[in-house]
């Protein structure tokens, strides 16, 4: 089993992405209680090495108690590949009660190279072809393809990007500009919103997660600067205290609240904007795939709504 990385081996002025109200996107699912602003999403990385398929994740989400859903492409793929109709899975995650918030795919769209950003949106194309059919919402938007060089020139950076939200808008799937905090490129948080913000698209809009903020050296106080609807989707997990933030990698991610990350901080500062979508729980740890994927999803959900919860008493 892979990892994200291993599948592809300045200041912002202003309030930033506060400029971007007018998202097209339909609202994420809301909870209605103020200890919990939030709604909860399970990303499927979190039990991926139990390599169950993805109509048991979805099962194994719905039974643990999330509202959302997030597959990777590839599950999507595989469940076609073997036979599968997405008008079938589409039925069974509705009845699960899910909604498909998010999916994670790795197309190159953002590579200097014209034929290989070609292929890449084109890629992205079918992407959100086959999530559109099971009634996917928006799709992550790292800088697969370069990871390796860093690409320099965020304003053409932002031109590659509001080429893909074009698609997107036309798709009638929104692609989340990811920051990966191991990559050459857009690994902090302050480029990943100058490109979202040079994009001047209405349904530009940025994909956190804590571990790659921690990994890319970006402070959680730039959360402050991220308006509401500038993020749909958030990435949950905690990381230890060892190894370092050079050394750390995805394997490291633990629940949260079983390591170091500001848990507090992170979910005060979103709350405060008007962010009030899904928490999604992306995981890669070895130890936990060797369980039983229901008790880690269980265990996920709660240990993210304690946390939750704890944050809230102090967010007045």
């Amino acid at each position: 089993m892979f990892t994200r990385r291993e599948m592809l081996t300045g200041v912002v002025a202003g309030t930033v992405l506060t400029s971007i109200q007018n998202v097209k996107a339909e609202e994420p699912v809301k909870s209605s209680t103020s200890k919990e602003p939030f709604s909860y999403c399970l990303n499927t990385a979190t039990i991926r090495g139990q390599d169950v398929g993805i109509v048991r994740e979805a099962e194994i989400a719905a039974a643990a108690g999330y509202k959302g859903f997030e597959p990777w492409m590839g599950g999507i793929e595989k469940y076609v590949k073997d036979g599968g109709l997405l008008t079938d899975l589409r039925k069974k995650i509705a009845d699960l009660g899910l909604t498909v918030e998010s999916a994670i795919g790795f197309a190159n769209w953002i590579v200097d190279d014209e034929e290989g950003r070609k292929k890449g949106l084109e890629q992205a194309k079918r992407d959100m072809d086959l999530l559109a059919q099971i009634g996917g919402k928006r799709i992550a938007a790292p800088p697969a393809g370069a990871t390796n060089a860093p690409l320099t020139d965020l304003t053409k950076i932002g031109e590659r990007y509001r080429a893909l939200c074009i698609l997107g808008e036309q798709m009638g799937v929104i692609p989340q500009l990811e920051v990966w905090g191991f990559s050459k490129t857009l690994s902090r948080l302050a480029e990943t919103i100058f490109v979202a913000v040079e994009a001047s698209h209405p349904v530009a809009c940025v994909l956190p997660d804590i571990y790659h903020l921690h990994k890319g050296g970006s402070a959680f106080d730039s959360l402050k600067l991220i308006g509401g609807q500038g993020v749909h989707v958030f990435h949950v997990n905690d990381y230890p205290a060892m190894p370092t933030r050079d050394k750390i990698n995805d394997a490291d991610r633990v629940y949260p609240g079983d390591g170091v990350a500001p848990n507090a901080q992170i979910f005060q500062s979103l709350y405060k904007n008007g962010f009030r979508g899904m928490l999604s729980l992306e995981l890669f740890n070895r130890d936990y795939w060797k369980q039983d994927p229901l008790v880690v999803a269980k265990t996920g959900l709660q240990k993210t709504r304690d946390v939750v919860q704890k944050a809230m008493e102090g967010a007045v």
